[in-house]
């Protein structure tokens, strides 16, 4: 093959991806970066790339398309990895996977590569939606090659391999763990967090966070801040000093509506990522079952989607049907499982996600939640839409007369039948 389009990241990795696939193969490297918010990690990053042997760099900036697309769906779903894990890493990999494709197409790459690991999720990520958006194109994965594991056995020797071709790497023998950014979140595993033991909330942890201050840090006063939705979709929010924020991180506003700021997906996301990290929102420390079937330790921060999803649910508990509700909550694992394991692209997932769009039909309101010291609270919901009759949730006299409490009478029976039947049968069974 004459060109190799090589995921990049400007890491340790990557780097050393790159000038040994130039070395091997003898191809045209080049050099892809999707911006999917990973911020100040991209400055240099054309120039590095450059001098590490690519023949070009090019940055797609997928941010907007990154939360329009894929963030804001997935929080519709309500996903979330056993439990725990809002999927920061798992749902930006599609993403990224198709800015490569459509490099790799337009530029008449024969070939894709990545840098993920034989062990890890991301090379499953990767190559399933690699395969489900152009599967002629040939996908190269170095860490399954035996000759690169053998030439870079561990850390020390990318380093040191780095180092004897002049490419500068943030990483070090000192601090060898490993990063992942982007607008959802930030990761952090192998190294001294492999061993599940070690305190991430310690003093040694301290300088590692980079989105969100610890807990005990934070301000000794709330936050305030109210979210408005439609279909499912946040479009708008409202907090002291908003204004000054937009300037700040260089944000424009679509618009206002009943004091509301309305935003693009990416401006809430940047929005709630500030005030989720200042009041210390949004970490977690897990271990995970990996599609590949090992488990592993991961350290997360996500505070801008901690505060999302929170809200989410409480619009949904507002205006969403029971039965659609349960309907929803049923898939959301297998949802969570089907992103986790690189699976966005299938056709099981669109038709999950068909659903989720349905059942959000009139999901639309506005909630107020406080934030406090890593907490994110309830302050309040409502909606055009809401299914909360207060007439018919009273606890005094309904004046609608739209609940007859002697009805329950009945419900009661009939439901207690099946199970007086089976006492009844235990007994006689008994005896």
């Amino acid at each position: 093959m004459s060109k190799i389009v090589v995921a990049y990241s400007g890491g340790l990795d990557t780097s050393v991806i790159l000038k040994w696939l130039q070395e091997t193969y003898q191809a045209e490297m080049i050099a892809y970066c999707a911006d999917v918010g990973q911020g100040e990690e991209l400055d240099g990053l054309e120039e590095k790339a450059l001098n590490t042997g690519a023949s070009k760099c090019l940055i797609g900036d997928l941010r907007e398309e990154f939360a329009r697309d894929y963030i804001y769906p997935m929080i519709q779903a309500g996903a979330i990895y056993e439990g725990q894990y809002l999927l920061g890493t798992s749902i930006a990999r599609p993403c990224i996977a198709k800015g490569m494709v459509d490099v790799a197409l337009a530029e008449g790459a024969g070939a894709i590569a990545h840098g993920a690991t034989g062990k890890g999720n991301d090379q499953v990520r990767f190559e399933l939606s690699s395969a489900s958006l152009a599967p002629e194109v040939e996908i190269i994965a170095p860490w399954r090659q035996e000759r690169f594991r053998e030439a870079f056995p561990g850390r020390a020797e990318m380093i040191a391999y780095a180092e004897s071709h002049g490419i500068p790497v943030t990483a070090s023998k000192k601090k060898p763990y490993s990063m992942d950014r982007n607008l959802l979140h930030i990761s952090f595993e192998s190294g001294v967090l492999e061993d599940p033991w070690y305190d991430a909330t310690g003093a040694d942890s301290r300088d590692m966070y980079v989105l969100s201050v610890a807990p005990e840090d934070a301000p000794d006063v709330p936050e305030y801040v109210q979210l408005l939705f439609e279909k499912g979709n946040c479009v708008g929010l409202r907090f002291d000093g908003l204004s000054e924020k937009l300037e700040e991180l260089s944000l424009k506003a679509e618009g206002e509506r009943d004091g509301y700021t309305l935003l693009t997906p990416y401006g809430v996301m940047r929005l709630l990522n500030l005030l989720g990290g200042r009041n210390g929102i949004g970490r977690i420390d897990m271990v995970e079952n990996r599609f590949v079937g090992m488990k592993s330790r991961g350290v997360y921060e996500t505070p801008g989607g901690t505060i999302l999803l929170h809200a989410h649910r409480q619009m949904e508990s507002l205006t969403m049907d029971r039965e659609v509700m349960m309907e929803r909550d049923r898939m959301i694992p297998k949802y969570a499982q089907l992103v986790y394991n690189g699976f966005w692209f299938a056709p099981e997932r669109e038709a999950i996600q068909a659903y989720v769009t349905e059942s959000q039909k009139n999901v639309s309101g506005e909630v107020r939640l406080k934030l406090y010291k890593g907490n994110v609270m309830s302050a309040g919901r409502r909606s055009p839409f809401t299914l909360y009759n207060p007439d018919i949730a009273t606890m005094e006299a309904d004046p609608t007369n739209a609940y007859n409490q002697d009805d329950a009478t009945g419900f009661i029976h009939l439901n207690a039948l099946r199970l007086k039947n089976e006492a009844l049968r235990d007994r006689r069974v008994a005896e």
